[in-house]
């Protein structure tokens, strides 16, 4: 282990900074539960891989029609502009952040009910929330006295997370508490889902979109497994199986899909962190190699039948 520190209320959520300008020289990490708190952690120079943490934020939500601080359900660092940070609470609110200055640019009340997570979408103005209304609500930085509501779940049954999808920003993806099923919303087209994603015989707990494929994603949740589908003729047919899937020890609880290293997929379940390596491009590979091969079978089949006219 390199590094641990110790987190005043259960954390809801942790990411790395996505600025890669340093060049490295600052390794920023947020978390959240009652506070949005920002650390900065660096090497001991002991020369063993061991590390220092120091907080550099402590950012307060406290919403200014409270006189308490609500607790933090979620929150996305915009990787456009990294000095951007944006929270979403259960007291109705989203929260956008200015990492340098320490101060909130805007707070809106955002849903109706409690706000479970919010997204950015590519580029630094566009983000979207869900929340306990059932809602998928849509914001554009640039003017806030308006938003969108791209989507409503039948029955307005709580929708517990959503992930944008960086390689084409049209698509997202979500899905309802205790829901087996995986939602595929594109902007263009409010209101319907574009494909709804089945294969878990558990509730689904978290999903991904691949950081280098406009075209897949990954889904995971209680029914152990981790599902890796291909959405690229989503618009022409059903997705009924997905592409590959990998069965874990324990209901998986959450996923992420490296950026740097697209072919690693980390899943958290039970106590444990896993590390899996999904070969989506060989997949791909092995399926044209298939195809060819059974094109070149098919060619020397007409070339014998031919001969035995």
């Amino acid at each position: 282990m390199a590094c641990e520190f110790d987190h005043p209320y259960p954390c809801t959520k942790i990411l790395w900074s996505p600025d890669t300008r340093s060049g490295g020289a600052r390794d920023l990490l947020a978390t959240t539960g009652d506070y949005l708190r920002i650390w900065n952690v660096t090497d001991d120079g002991s020369g063993r891989g061991t590390l220092l943490h120091k907080r550099e934020a402590l950012l307060n939500n406290q919403n200014k029609n409270s006189e308490y601080c609500a607790p933090l359900t979620s929150f996305d660092w915009n990787e456009t502009d990294p000095n951007i940070v944006g929270t979403s609470s259960i007291d109705t609110t989203c929260t956008i952040w200015d990492v340098t200055t320490q101060t909130a640019r805007t707070q809106l009340i955002a849903h109706d009910r409690e706000v479970f997570d919010l997204a950015f979408a590519r580029g630094k103005d566009v983000f979207a929330s869900v929340g306990a209304d059932g809602s998928v609500r849509m914001f554009d930085l640039r003017s806030l006295e308006h938003s969108t509501i791209i989507y409503e779940s039948p029955n307005l049954d709580p929708l517990l997370r959503l992930a944008w999808n960086k390689q084409d920003a049209h698509y997202l993806s979500t899905f309802m508490v205790d829901s087996r099923r995986t939602i595929i919303l594109d902007i263009r087209m409010p209101s319907l889902p574009v494909v709804e994603l089945g294969g878990h015989a558990g509730c689904v707990n978290a999903t991904a979109w691949a950081p280098h494929s406009s075209c897949h994603l990954c889904t995971a949740g209680d029914d152990s497994q981790a599902l890796i589908w291909d959405l690229s003729q989503m618009s022409k047919r059903p997705v009924e199986d997905p592409i590959l899937a990998y069965n874990a020890d324990g209901e998986i609880n959450n996923l992420q899909w490296s950026k740097s290293q697209p072919d690693w997929v980390s899943i958290a379940f039970a106590d444990k962190l896993q590390i899996c390596k999904f070969l989506v491009r060989a997949v791909l590979q092995q399926f044209f190699f298939c195809f060819f091969s059974w094109c070149a079978h098919l060619h020397i089949l007409l070339i014998a039948s031919f001969l035995f006219l």
